[in-house]
């Protein structure tokens, strides 16, 4: 194991929208990074444009629902960088399940996704952390839909679930006296393919983006260089972000 002169970063769901662009913000700043997503192809593609950036980018497809890939994952960058410096739990995903009639499938898909393999990740990237004294950085991927109940009831309840996973580990990390800090940004509407994939119809998805300028990626990665360019003494919490035209 040789740990690596630049920075390290892990980013989940890096291979479109929020986590792409994040991913080329933090290869613009030095990093080099570990990236994960479900589909090869698409993270073969995203690799190639990181590696221009003169970055060492390890990818690998992982399905996030299943712990021993996410271990693998990260044994992998043990192996490759040594340690973690900035975990991004960016992967996320929502269905259209209500509490009526809904889906267990989907029910389950969203706390598996949202909520445990977020916190599986935060679990490994601390220990790999702790084992180099590394003063690392947590940062969750949320939503506004952990602040208020938009009618995607289990959807939010998943981000509901962030928020307090977002505090209850800056308080397990005080109690362990540790450098490490986290944070969490909770967007709004943003254009990513979360609205296809939600209601499985892209004209529907396109009407959501179409009634007003919703958010870009680029403006998450914005939020994200906010937090992570903040002197070791101050700790954002949690953004809330959103466009200037939504109301809720």
């Amino acid at each position: 194991m040789v740990l690596a002169e630049r920075p390290i970063a892990v980013i989940t769901g890096a291979s479109s929208g929020i986590g792409f662009a994040v991913a080329r913000y933090l290869a613009s700043a030095g990093y080099n990074l570990a990236i994960c997503a479900r589909r090869q192809e698409k993270l073969d593609e995203a690799k190639a444009q990181l590696v221009r950036q003169e970055t060492k980018v390890l990818a690998q497809s992982v399905d996030l629902t299943q712990e021993d890939q996410i271990l693998d994952f990260f044994e992998a960058i043990k192996d490759q960088f040594g340690t973690v410096n900035v975990l991004i739990n960016n992967a996320g995903l929502g269905h259209k399940a209500s509490l009526l009639d809904g889906a267990t499938a989907d029910w389950r898909n969203m706390l598996e996704v949202n909520v445990l393999a977020l916190s599986v990740c935060t679990r490994e990237a601390i220990q790999l952390m702790q084992a180099n004294n590394t003063a690392g950085h947590i940062v969750h991927i949320s939503s506004m839909s952990g602040h208020r109940v938009p009618g995607m009831s289990m959807y939010a309840a998943t981000k509901f679930a962030v928020r307090a996973l977002t505090e209850g580990l800056r308080k397990e990390l005080r109690a362990a006296d540790s450098p490490i800090r986290i944070s969490s940004i909770s967007p709004g509407i943003v254009e990513t393919e979360f609205a296809a994939q939600y209601h499985q119809d892209p004209e529907q998805a396109k009407a959501v983006y179409n009634q007003f300028p919703v958010l870009q990626p680029t403006d998450i990665a914005s939020a994200v260089a906010y937090v992570l360019e903040q002197p070791d003494h101050v700790q954002v919490h949690d953004i809330l972000v959103r466009p200037t035209q939504q109301s809720s």
